[in-house]
């Protein structure tokens, strides 16, 4: 197994990704992608079961997933995902927007609570084939959308959002990727 290729190409940051209509007008946009050495459909089911009290959010499971360690195989008992179904996510709950599998999937901040009529938030994974070290992959382009609509809502997007999303979703995809290749 070799080191994934991790980074985003300037196609890639200024390309669609799924799930860029549901938060249209977002002042943060980050895009992450990441190689895998595994097609699609080997990749999906990791994504699907994601979500606190589920699989977890392969991130830094100290700070997204109470200290929980994230699963480390796929459950077959996570693998319903229909889009409107909610997906965990601890303190505030995303709902499944896309699930279109082996192809996409998109989570939103959930319900018509305060937190997401002030935070509009998506995050999309897409699922594209390509070639990764001479075999059949993945190339997996994750994209956050979001605003904060409240007072210092740019500074917390800058400063909270923009940073947390790169450390979290980096260490996210990686631990996917390495997840998937050793199944």
């Amino acid at each position: 197994m070799s080191r994934p290729r991790v980074g985003v190409t300037a196609t890639e940051r200024t390309g669609p990704v799924a799930g860029d209509d549901v938060v249209p007008d977002a002042r943060l946009i980050a895009t992450r992608c990441i190689d895998i050495a595994a097609p699609p459909p080997r990749v999906f089911p990791w994504l699907r079961q994601m979500g606190f009290g589920r699989a977890g959010w392969y991130s830094w499971d100290i700070l997204d997933n109470l200290g929980r360690r994230s699963a480390m195989t796929i459950h077959p008992e996570w693998q319903q995902l229909a889009a409107g179904d909610v997906v965990p996510g601890g303190p505030v709950d995303f709902v499944a927007s896309v699930v279109d599998s082996p192809r996409a999937l998109v989570i939103v901040l959930g319900g018509a609570g305060r937190v997401a009529r002030r935070v509009p938030f998506s995050l999309g994974y897409e699922l594209r084939e390509a070639e990764v070290n001479g075999v059949p992959g993945t190339r997996l382009v994750s994209r956050v959308r979001a605003r904060v609509d409240a007072p210092g809502g740019r500074l917390i997007e800058r400063i909270l959002l923009g940073p947390g999303d790169a450390v979290m979703v980096r260490r996210q995809l990686c631990n996917v990727a390495r997840r998937v290749e050793s199944a």
